[in-house]
């Protein structure tokens, strides 16, 4: 009789703990992404550390492949856009998840906004959910056909 006793009450404590929805997952991925690209116009080197994994692979639209130390150069580098000096504002459209336990796939339309001209970029993504959160372990980018 205890053992039913605890066996009811260890269900019902696991039923009433709060699990995390697929699309509660893609809510949070789809504010990273903005987050990031907004970080990303301005070079801001925090949101690009933890945005990318440690084991980063990263195909370039120009048909590169290199991982995060070669992308933290990069943006290291180049240093911290001022807000007045932002020239290139990056945005999303046809965000696409899609959840797979701790693994999720993202594909958008990478939209580069500047006063002459609009880039799009259809990119794709693989993120890995870990103890920090949400990070990029895979990234693709290519340059849309005009």
């Amino acid at each position: 009789m205890k053992s039913l006793f605890f066996t009811v009450t260890l269900l019902t404590c696991l039923l009433m703990v709060p699990s995390v929805s697929a699309n509660d997952n893609k809510a949070e991925i789809t504010a990273l992404l903005h987050q990031f690209l907004a970080g990303a116009s301005r070079n801001d080197a925090k949101i690009h550390q933890s945005f990318w994994a440690e084991d980063l692979v990263y195909t370039s639209s120009a048909g590169t492949r290199f991982g995060k130390d070669t992308l933290m150069q990069g943006v290291q580098s180049s240093g911290p856009i001022a807000e007045a000096d932002i020239r290139l504002y990056y945005g999303a459209e046809d965000i696409q998840i899609r959840i797979y336990g701790d693994v999720a796939v993202l594909n958008f339309t990478l939209l580069g906004n500047s006063d002459t001209e609009q880039l799009r970029f259809y990119n794709s993504g693989t993120l890995l959910r870990n103890d920090s959160g949400w990070q990029v372990v895979s990234w693709q980018a290519t340059r849309a056909a005009d």
